[in-house]
């Protein structure tokens, strides 16, 4: 069995090993695939492991002996899953290994623009505390999370967690989901986008990217929430039209754009984000934790056998 990884980097830079899918065959990772490399650095092989490299449906076509893609990630949009389907090709992908770490960055986040760690940390190590003449001095507004509103869009794993998350800081919880009002844990109020707009101190997206959410975080959006609102976005680049929101953040009719995704990854370096001193930005990094990556791999290991065994799980092409 010839089983490639495609791009291996982003998974594992070297801090665990790929031995799970070593037993299953003869492994070949590529640190990462260029678009005109794929059909080369597939060859031959049956199992075929991708992250964020694309097979549309001309490369999926061009496979010769491929019978199985696995993405090593939860978002599959990388795969041309019908054409995939077409050539008897089974897609699976990792659901579930990352709730609690991106969950945690939202609120790293948060407490970033309410506490200002990092602000107040790199003012001490330049000396402006050992010059104060008082005990403590602060030059930010300080916020307190408890009592404030959240609106969660989406309430899958990661939109429970950090619902949940919110509750224990205190906080009122609102929550845009196709889940009936009766079916939601005490605490979580179910409401509307408009509603939520006009309800949330905080809102954090968590939905997937459709043709219905692609930039549902535009001008007309941002003018119904309410001025110097955060807003946090760990779901996908696309799900807001950055342009606007850098003009959000410029006029301040939103207090902080918190955001560990973009439009494009790696962004340009002139992304109008990037002049504004509110806009947070992260690479793309709150899924990465180490126990997230070895939650990953097992997931990938029971994926491949259970494939193997006949009984494929994960399966996002039936």
């Amino acid at each position: 069995m010839k089983i490639v990884v495609l791009d291996g980097q982003g998974v594992n830079p070297g801090d665990i090993s790929w031995k799970q899918i070593e037993q299953f065959g003869t492994l070949t990772v590529y640190p990462r695939t260029d678009k005109n490399d794929v059909l080369a650095h597939v060859g031959d092989a049956e199992i075929v492991l991708t992250n964020k490299t694309v097979f549309d449906a001309s490369t999926i076509d061009a496979l010769t002996n491929t019978r199985y893609i696995g993405v090593l990630a939860t978002g599959y949009n990388v795969v041309d899953t019908e054409a995939a389907r077409r050539r008897g090709i089974v897609v699976t992908n990792i659901p579930a290994y990352s709730t609690d770490s991106v969950a945690q960055m939202v609120f790293a986040h948060i407490l970033n623009v309410t506490n200002h760690v990092d602000h107040y940390a790199r003012e001490s190590r330049d000396g402006v505390w050992g010059r104060c003449p008082d005990f403590c001095y602060w030059n930010t507004p300080l916020v307190e999370l408890a009592g404030k509103t959240i609106g969660i869009v989406g309430l899958g794993h990661i939109g429970m967690k950090v619902a949940k998350l919110a509750m224990a800081f205190g906080m009122d919880v609102f929550a845009v989901t196709s889940k009936g009002s009766a079916s939601l844990p005490a605490g979580i109020q179910k409401t509307t986008m408009d509603g939520m707009f006009g309800a949330c101190d905080i809102i954090t997206l968590h939905c997937p990217l459709t043709p219905s959410t692609r930039e549902m975080i535009n001008s007309k959006s941002l003018s119904q929430m309410h001025h110097g609102a955060v807003l946090v976005n760990t779901g996908r680049g696309p799900l807001v039209n950055e342009e606007d929101v850098a003009a959000a953040l410029e006029s301040g009719q939103l207090g902080a754009y918190c955001a560990d995704v973009m439009c494009s990854e790696p962004p340009s370096v002139d992304n109008p984000l990037f002049s504004q001193p509110n806009a947070y930005i992260t690479p793309h990094v709150a899924w990465a934790t180490k126990e997230a990556r070895l939650r990953l791999m097992d997931i990938a290991e029971n994926n491949i056998r259970s494939f193997l065994n006949g009984n494929p799980v994960n399966v996002v092409n039936v």
